[in-house]
């Protein structure tokens, strides 16, 4: 999703990122600007570089998420995932797993796989076609990856 920001001391007017900043990072740059010290078991790291356009070195190309509502609210299934910059891999487990606010009512588990460039709108699922095989590997590996470094269970 989009994040604006206006610093003039340090953002240019108008300057745009194609980098992928994450929610997590959100509070540790907002602690990088307040001068304060960003402790260790907070999750994500400061953007501050990337809005200034210096993108550091081995910045993140990759995003998890998760959502965990399950059918609660807009009747979505809960599901994680992972997103690069050309795909977007989503498993939909369809369990609430007794999260609070969630719905109980099992759904059959799902993948789906959007190829942005080809497809931005996220119309067709690409998971079965034979032609993505290898995006699909290397994205559940990367999906492993990532659900690790949070702390978050597997659910296929």
């Amino acid at each position: 999703m989009p994040f604006l920001v206006r610093y003039p001391p340090e953002i240019a007017a108008g300057s745009v990122s194609n980098d992928m900043v994450l929610n997590n990072d959100f509070a540790p740059t907002f602690l990088d600007y307040a001068g304060l010290d960003v402790p260790d078991e907070m999750q994500g790291v400061s953007a501050r570089s990337v809005f200034t356009g210096n993108t550091p070195a081995g910045w993140q190309t990759s995003l998890y998420y998760r959502y965990w509502m399950h059918l609660a609210d807009h009747n979505v299934y809960a599901h994680y995932g992972v997103r690069t910059h050309r795909h977007k891999l989503i498993y939909y487990y369809g369990e609430a797993l007794g999260s609070s606010g969630a719905i109980d009512g099992s759904k059959p588990p799902e993948w789906e796989l959007f190829d942005l460039e080809a497809d931005p709108h996220e119309l067709r699922n690409v998971y079965s076609d034979p032609a993505y095989l290898s995006a699909v590997e290397e994205l559940t590996a990367e999906l492993n990856r990532l659900q690790a470094e949070a702390g978050d269970k597997p659910r296929h």
